[in-house]
């Protein structure tokens, strides 16, 4: 599930959304008020429920093959998803579904590269919810490795540390590490240095 051209996407689990109206996100970093949405690069950072923890990885010019092979796993793609166990559940179940929306309308968000597109006025769909299906299949065909752990915190401290780009989004719902690890439970911002507070329109 991505946009066409001219569109960007807005992910819920709310199929009733009329209109977007810009608002600041009780997560938010930053205070202005946005419409939130996602273009075709980041869509496939939202295909989880919305308040599952999830970190992403993924390769650039810059990553070594020895942090490929050693955090993504030899013939595993270019981009890995790690989520938690207990989340498989949800990710198998949940509803959600995808708002179109006019590309015209957005700007980038996020410096150097963006994670997001944010409206500064009320957006209206370009058309009714479309349901996005089943997640699990959605990153087999992607060909995104999605990979289910115990714990996500020794996964992310690796991806953090390596020359992959990183993305951490709803890390504050995690289970939190264990008491071996020498770090708080946190939610840094992605990689290359951008915010990685979830995309969100009139929902909750």
């Amino acid at each position: 599930m991505r946009p066409e051209p001219g569109q960007v996407l807005h992910f819920s689990e709310d199929p009733n959304i009329k209109l977007f109206v810009p608002h600041v996100a009780r997560t938010a970093r930053q205070q202005e008020p946005y419409v939130w949405a996602v273009d075709a690069a980041r869509s496939p950072d939202y295909w989880f429920p919305r308040n599952c923890p999830r970190a992403l990885a993924w390769t650039t010019a810059s990553t070594t093959h020895h942090d490929r092979d050693r955090i993504i796993g030899p013939g595993c793609g270019d981009r890995v998803h790690a989520v938690e166990y207990r989340w498989l559940d949800a990710m198998r179940t949940v509803d959600l579904y995808a708002y179109r929306l006019p590309a015209t309308a957005f700007e980038p968000f996020g410096t150097p590269v963006p994670t997001a597109q944010v409206a500064t006025e009320p957006v209206t769909p370009l058309g009714p919810p479309e349901r996005v299906g089943d997640l699990l299949r959605l990153h087999e065909k992607a060909g995104i490795h999605l990979r289910v752990l115990p714990n996500l915190w020794p996964f992310w401290d690796a991806v953090t540390e390596s020359t992959l780009s990183w993305s951490g989004i709803r890390l504050r719902n995690a289970i939190p590490r264990t008491r071996s690890a020498t770090e708080p439970a946190q939610e840094p911002v992605s990689r290359p240095g951008a915010d990685s507070t979830p995309p969100r329109g009139t929902d909750p």
